[in-house]
């Protein structure tokens, strides 16, 4: 049975055994890779792309924003284009898009074709993650529904972590375009060993389309992307731009949330398996997880190649210390999920181990802190991460009718998309403030008067290294209350965890009803 869509009669069972899914598994991973690795390897390589491409930092980070968008928009419509298209089918095109477009990104000579490429890349990426999730699953028996969350997990967490190393080594020793030209090998090997491999469990079908729903979907979401990606550098709702695309984004999104409820009988979206509190809970824990993922992705390189002057490898080997754990531990509490161990348990205490961790990295961040006493409390950032997203894919399929599965995973999914962006835009404005405060509290302790009880006597060289040392101090403590505002958040997701379903051994949990 298909995990991304509502199949209905006739589906026949698509589970592989043998070498048959070991060749499977591995190209559904190369697949999710793709996206997940591209989510964040641009990111280090961008200001050389800007300096090639002639443009503005504003306009620059055009080539981030409008992968996201379209990225974020396509995830909820996949349900209706596989059951359109066919799985296979579609999974193989946004494979083959997602590289195809890849190497059109690399050929780019202006900002605006890159920008343009970017956005097909995207609309191609949302296919890849929220229908890896779907066809991962269906390739294992119900009742190994833990281990084939485990691989998607990993891809998922992994791809974020690696993904400023790769950029980095390739930017620095190669050149930017190779960002791109690395997708076309792993792509080309998923999309032929899918597209001959992959079976269909139903064929497809002719599907009346919401274009109403997808319209105010695509708004609504574009919009808020929009501002998240744009509202710190403007000043957030004090520019006119953005304030109009928070109005546009509220009404489209109110209007879409009211129309799929009761305004049509063929939700783009179906919004009624929100009754399911194991879907409602845990799309607020899905959006806590995406933020815990994501945000010390993009705090962590920033603080160790801006303070501690770290090279674009160091920084993302350091990153890559978080993953380790990741790639470990996840099968294994992937196998505790299977044998009945009740998830609230393991998301609880992930979440509590992320926040202690967050904490004791906060308390690392200095001006000149180590690279092991940096690595140790993202390695256990890594452990609490490999504890929360097996687990709550577990708990939510396991809980709910199997029919609907098509229906809740691209909501979760979508959930940790926004999670991430939502937190990296809060996280970027929380610094910003608070490295504000403290170099107004430093610098109106640092006078001439203060130089003097040091021994130093006032000159124009000494007040400018002050000045220097004032701004790095400042920075260096907008980091670490940045870093602790996510632990923080981790910890305030500690008691919602209780209001989840109780859920033992996958496949074989008592299902919850609607509320």
């Amino acid at each position: 049975m298909e995990a991304g869509i509502d199949l209905g009669p006739g589906a026949v069972p698509v589970v592989e055994y043998g070498w048959r899914r070991i060749v499977i598994v591995v190209a559904i991973m190369m697949a999710a890779l793709l996206e997940t690795l591209d989510s964040t390897i641009v990111n280090v390589a961008l200001p050389t792309m800007e300096g090639n491409l002639g443009a503005a930092v504003d306009e620059g980070i055009w080539i981030v924003t409008g992968y996201i968008i379209s990225n974020v928009v396509s995830i909820p419509l996949n349900p209706l284009l596989i059951r359109l298209l066919g799985r296979r089918r579609y999974f193989t095109i946004c494979i083959a898009g997602f590289t195809a477009a890849s190497v059109l990104c690399s050929t780019a000579h202006s900002l605006t074709w890159l920008v343009a490429f970017r956005v097909l890349q995207g609309a191609f990426g949302g296919g890849l993650i929220a229908t890896s999730q779907g066809v991962m699953r269906d390739t294992f028996p119900p009742t190994a529904i833990g281990i084939s969350s485990a691989l998607f997990a990993m891809a998922l967490i992994i791809g974020p972590a690696i993904g400023p190393l790769a950029g980095g080594y390739l930017t620095d020793n190669f050149s930017w375009q190779w960002i791109f030209l690395v997708n076309i090998v792993p792509g080309s090997i998923a999309a032929i060993v899918l597209g001959a491999m992959l079976r269909d469990p139903v064929k497809p079908a002719r599907v009346a389309i919401d274009w109403s729903g997808v319209v105010l979907l695509a708004l609504g979401l574009g919009a808020l992307q929009f501002i998240l990606d744009n509202g710190e550098r403007h000043d957030w709702f004090a520019d006119s731009t953005i304030a109009l695309a928070g109005v546009l984004s509220f009404v489209a999104l109110a209007a879409f949330a009211w129309w799929q409820w009761s305004g049509t009988s063929r939700p783009v979206v179906d919004l009624h398996v929100l009754r399911f509190r194991s879907v409602s809970v845990g799309s607020i824990i899905a959006l806590a997880f995406g933020a815990l993922v994501f945000s010390p992705a993009i705090l962590t390189p920033l603080y160790t190649e801006s303070i501690l002057q770290y090279t674009s490898w160091d920084s993302g080997l350091l990153l890559v210390m978080r993953a380790v754990p990741v790639v470990v531990l996840t099968p294994v509490f992937a196998t505790m999920s299977e044998r009945g161990v009740d998830v609230r348990y393991m998301l609880g205490a992930g979440f509590a181990l992320a926040a202690f961790s967050l904490w004791w990295l906060n308390s690392m961040m200095t001006s000149g802190s180590p690279f092991a006493m940096l690595a140790w409390p993202l390695m256990v950032s890594g452990i609490a991460q490999s504890m929360l997203l097996v687990p709550l894919i577990v708990g939510v399929l396991s809980t709910t009718p199997p029919e609907l599965n098509g229906k809740i995973a691209p909501i979760i999914t979508l959930c940790v998309q926004l999670g991430g962006s939502i937190a990296s835009a809060a996280s970027i404005t929380i610094f910003d403030r608070r490295t504000t405060f403290h170099s107004t509290i430093l610098a109106g302790a640092a006078n001439a008067r203060h130089l003097n009880l040091l021994g130093m006597t006032p000159s124009h060289d000494t007040i400018a290294q002050l000045s220097t040392l004032v701004n790095q101090e400042a920075t260096t403590m907008g980091f670490s209350d940045t870093i602790f505002a996510v632990a923080l958040l981790a910890a305030l997701i500690v008691p919602i965890v209780l209001a989840f379903p109780r859920s033992r051994a996958s496949g074989f949990s008592v299902q919850e009803k609607p509320m």
